[in-house]
């Protein structure tokens, strides 16, 4: 089973390093990460990164959270590039299953990414309102999941069996913690994975051995020590 790597990420200078990379496949983004790397103006900060992404699909995220609001938003993304995928919340922020926005947009061929999934029961809605050919994205939140400590894997599990009908659809794990999340979702059927930088850096260095690492771990141990000049 192959399996797509996008980078999660909305710094400009490290888009322009990741999108060379052939490794990576696509990119995502978000309202959240748009603020951390400084954006004032979303769409001129948009076109930045469609700019350095010409032909790589690129997830930008509505933050609306009505109808109207969210459908305004999302014509106007779904305009700025052939490669954009809209990304709709499956709920909006008092918890009201966005179906109707989805569905419209989804009519309109209008390539989207679900963000902010969780369950299989989530899925299943989505899967019963969109049609079985203009492309879907399903991002489901895996590791904020695991950081309340629930388990995660049987939603995403299910997620993927409720999808194998629809080859217009796309199961992404999302909110990754650490690199082996990659050959997890590799082993489950996950078609991809959305990673920060730095583990995507881990994932291109897959394949060293543990008498490698244990040697380079107590190398830095000697050297740190050595620089702080530690005497006992």
């Amino acid at each position: 089973m192959k399996i797509k790597i996008f980078c999660d990420i909305a710094e400009l200078n490290k888009i322009k390093k990741f999108s060379r990379k052939k490794i990576v496949k696509g990119f995502t983004t978000n309202p959240s990460l748009m603020r951390k790397a400084g954006a004032k103006d979303y769409k001129l900060y948009s076109k930045k990164i469609l700019k350095i992404c010409k032909n790589k699909p690129v997830s930008l995220e509505v933050f609306a959270d009505e109808y109207l609001g969210m459908k305004k938003q999302a014509l106007q993304i779904n305009n700025w590039g052939k490669n954009v995928y809209v990304k709709i919340p499956v709920t909006n922020s008092k918890g009201i299953f966005m179906g109707k926005i989805i569905k419209d947009l989804n009519c309109q061929n209008i390539k989207l990414n679900i963000t902010a999934v969780y369950t299989a029961r989530q899925t299943q809605k989505i899967l019963k309102i969109i049609d079985k050919k203009t492309k879907v994205i399903i991002s489901i939140f895996v590791g904020r999941a695991g950081d309340t400590g629930k388990d995660p894997v049987p939603e995403i599990k299910k997620s993927i069996a409720l999808s194998k009908k629809f080859k217009n659809v796309e199961i992404l794990w999302a909110s990754v913690r650490e690199p082996y999340n990659y050959l997890q979702a590799k082993q489950l059927g996950c078609h991809i994975i959305t990673t920060p930088p730095e583990i995507i850096e881990k994932i291109e260095n897959f394949g060293k051995s543990f008498d490698q690492l244990t040697k380079e771990t107590v190398k830095t141990f000697l050297t740190d020590s050595k620089k702080s000049n530690f005497k006992i």
